[in-house]
């Protein structure tokens, strides 16, 4: 049994990771750290794990040696202080931005500040095994996933590694806990219930992981915007092909790439009410559904996709990555479909 632990855990990110790894099989969660709720049970923040999990909330300061840690920190936390994380576990699983990216460089470009440890960027490997798998086996640094960057990444793929991709203009729904817990004027109830916002209409850093995983210079645009939902990314991709292809074509190229994939679906019905991804249908899995619809011209290719972003977004991609660093089955512990209806 593995001993792990989160740093930061108050956060949905750090609750939806205590939630997976309380039925993994072949690790314990010794410590969640909180500096707010030091001293309460996880449940008073984290609700549904009442009877789960049993664990009080310690100050990072009383953060024990562990076998892997989970840094559930804000924006910059994590790489403020990271020499003092590696010296309490030999393997470490970033879920912020902090890691994401190999240079500092790039990381000035989309964070608009130098790098609180630039050093350690080339150290870590980027969380998503779906491109990084054979890295990902026994890494000893991990980064998280930008949940908007993953969907982009795993919707595109087969078309750019096939150089079929002309151009993509792509939007992107997302729900409200892609905000994180902490209030803001955005998230006030009565401006946040009902909007249909843009909040990221051009430059969005997630596109940054997009050149990483694709590679840089395609001619590839998204638009992120807010809408009515709690937990989801829906994304809706408008794709430019190099030449017309058929419909067969389209599902012989991502049955090829994504059929020995345990978390990637192919959803594509010619009739039916779930004929296509809806973000409700994987909410609380490590699933990222993918449907398409080529417009007559074969050239114009619709596709569609959803994950949950704390899920394949965030949490759920993290434990598969712990899977692989630790040598089990990544379908460990993340074996399980969401709810319906």
């Amino acid at each position: 049994m593995r001993r792990v632990s989160i740093l930061g855990g108050s956060g949905y990110t750090g609750g939806e990771l205590l939630r997976l790894l309380h039925f993994h099989p072949h690790v314990e969660v010794a410590q969640v750290t909180s500096r707010e709720q030091a001293g309460r049970y996880v449940h008073t923040v984290h609700p549904n794990l009442r009877d789960v999990c049993r664990l009080k909330f310690v100050h990072p300061d009383a953060l024990e040696a562990a076998d892997l840690l989970f840094l559930a920190l804000p924006h910059g936390m994590s790489a403020r202080g990271i020499e003092k994380y590696a010296a309490l576990a030999p393997k470490l699983i970033d879920l912020s931005a902090d890691f994401r990216l190999d240079s500092p460089e790039a990381y000035r470009r989309w964070y608009g500040e130098a790098h609180p440890a630039p050093d350690w960027l080339g150290r870590f490997v980027y969380g998503l095994p779906e491109i990084n798998r054979e890295r990902l086996r026994g890494a000893d640094y991990v980064s998280g996933v930008g949940c908007n960057a993953t969907a982009v990444n795993l919707t595109l793929l087969p078309l750019v590694a096939k150089g079929l991709l002309e151009r993509a203009a792509i939007e992107i729904k997302v729900g409200s806990s892609e905000g994180g817990n902490k209030a803001n004027a955005g998230s006030h109830h009565p401006i946040r219930s009902g909007a249909v916002r843009t909040y990221r209409a051009t430059g969005h850093r997630h596109r940054a992981e997009v050149d990483l995983a694709l590679g840089a210079g395609l001619d590839i645009h998204f638009a992120v915007t807010a809408i009515e939902m709690v937990r989801g990314v829906h994304l809706l991709a408008h794709c430019q092909l190099t030449k017309a292809v058929a419909e067969r074509d389209i599902w012989r190229l991502y049955r090829g790439r994504y059929r020995s994939e345990p978390f990637v679906r192919l959803v594509s019905g010619r009739t039916g009410l779930h004929r296509l991804p809806e973000p409700r249908v994987v909410a609380g899995t490590n699933y990222c559904d993918i449907g398409f619809e080529l417009d007559s011209d074969g050239r114009h290719l619709v596709l569609i996709a959803a994950l949950d972003n704390l899920g394949k977004g965030a949490a759920g991609s993290a434990v598969q990555c712990l899977n692989l660093m630790l040598g089990y089955d990544e379908r460990t512990g993340l074996r399980f479909p969401g709810i319906y209806p």
